[in-house]
């Protein structure tokens, strides 16, 4: 489905009710299938979540799970020592592409057998699941969070739990503190201190009932829409002031680019409010929220904001390398990016061209990121339906604002 978006003047001040974090929810599912003590409510209804639940109840060898790399890393661990278990792990053509060899190394450590169907170091991967052979573990910390984070989920149900030593400045720090809290949660009392993560044996835990906090990365989308808007106020929830969430930044992030958020009773109101007047360049490190670098970096294009965002190494792992994609879609409306490895430079704005067809790569931020530029042109985003991914009332949603839109 491609979608043209009319530009619209302004937004209707509204509620919206988005699901649980993706992010948390396919956390809780691993943890649910080794102690089925523990209930789970407001699970994300997000593709990658559903593809998880159904892996994790399938019995078949082959387990394909498309575009949903959190799936692809936390189930290679959780098949990994799931002993006498054959599996084979497979995914998209783009998932094809995006590298597990850190994580596979590591579970050879322990004492897991792993091999590659095609190419070295990338899936399909077939897994015999193993007892583990020692309870400890040594890998490099500046790498994605979720291979840490696969780790840490299997480690209480090992017979001597596990010790993690990374190596090195770590990266996606509330990624793998949301780990430890959820485990924390259901009763496996973990630590991390300095760069190493211990996490004991736990045979059962106490029945528990987890409710999932509503995704903040989803909620990147409204504070973009805030921003773009000339005068708005959107209520959106549930959430809580203390998240695991990392992007819970936004609320931080975003009071410079013109929204202010307000907690009340698990819900949060974004009020437009004036952009400060000192505001030239924003620069932020994103190092522990990469997710919404795409909704960060459209909002300053919209608003005509210059900004510098580092931090960003991991973006070339995702769906698509989310640099160049940024690079090429603004740079199609007008704009002038500079990237690197790891950051993203976007000058002032002097205008924007019309009827622009925004590539999405596969990628659900690219639609969900672009989409609030509605408020400042029309524009056209092709694959539109990919936002199901993780969002998939997103368009929907978008409605109940008052964005108009038809499939072209």
């Amino acid at each position: 489905m491609n979608l043209k978006l009319d530009q619209i003047s302004n937004i209707r001040n509204t509620e919206i009710q988005i699901t649980g974090s993706k992010s948390e929810t396919n956390r809780l599912l691993i943890l649910q299938s080794l102690y089925p003590e523990i209930e789970i409510e407001n699970i994300s209804n997000s593709d990658d979540s559903q593809l998880m639940k159904k892996a994790l109840a399938s019995e078949i060898e082959l387990i394909d799970i498309h575009h949903a790399g959190t799936a692809m890393r936390f189930l290679t661990a959780y098949f990994a020592v799931n002993n006498g278990r054959s599996t084979v792990l497979t995914g998209s053509k783009r998932m094809q592409e995006r590298p597990v060899k850190i994580l596979v190394e590591a579970l050879e450590q322990l004492g897991c057998e792993i091999t590659y169907e095609k190419d070295k170091g990338y899936p399909p991967i077939k897994i015999i699941g193993k007892h583990p052979k020692t309870n400890s573990v040594s890998l490099a910390a500046n790498v994605s969070s979720q291979y840490i984070s696969a780790l840490m989920l299997i480690a209480s149900s090992l017979p001597e739990g596990l010790e993690i030593n990374l190596k090195g400045k770590i990266t996606s720090v509330p990624y793998i503190k949301m780990t430890l809290n959820l485990l924390n949660d259901v009763g496996i009392e973990g630590t991390f201190v300095d760069n190493t993560i211990r996490i004991p044996h736990v045979k059962v835990v106490s029945p528990k009932l987890m409710v999932v906090e509503s995704d903040w990365s989803s909620a990147s989308y409204f504070y973009s829409i805030v921003a773009l808007s000339e005068a708005a106020m959107v209520t959106i929830g549930s959430y809580k002031k203390e998240s695991y969430q990392g992007d819970a930044a936004l609320a931080d992030f975003y009071q410079n680019l013109g929204v202010q958020t307000t907690f009340d009773n698990h819900k949060i109101t974004l009020t437009k409010i004036p952009l400060p007047k000192v505001t030239k360049v924003i620069e932020l490190d994103l190092s522990n929220s990469p997710d919404i670098a795409q909704t960060i970096a459209v909002t300053c294009f919209g608003l005509g904001i210059a900004c510098y965002l580092t931090g960003l190494h991991t973006l070339k792992i995702k769906e698509t390398d989310r640099l160049v994609a940024l690079k090429v879609e603004i740079e199609k409306l007008g704009g002038q990016v500079t990237i690197t490895e790891d950051s993203l430079r976007l000058a002032t704005r002097v205008s924007i061209t019309p009827d622009v067809s925004i590539e999405t790569y596969n990628d659900h931020r690219m639609a969900m990121a672009f989409a609030p530029l509605a408020l400042r042109t029309s524009l056209r985003i092709e694959n539109a339906n990919v936002v199901s991914k993780s969002y998939p009332d997103f368009w929907t949603d978008l409605k109940k604002l008052g964005f108009k839109s038809n499939e072209f």
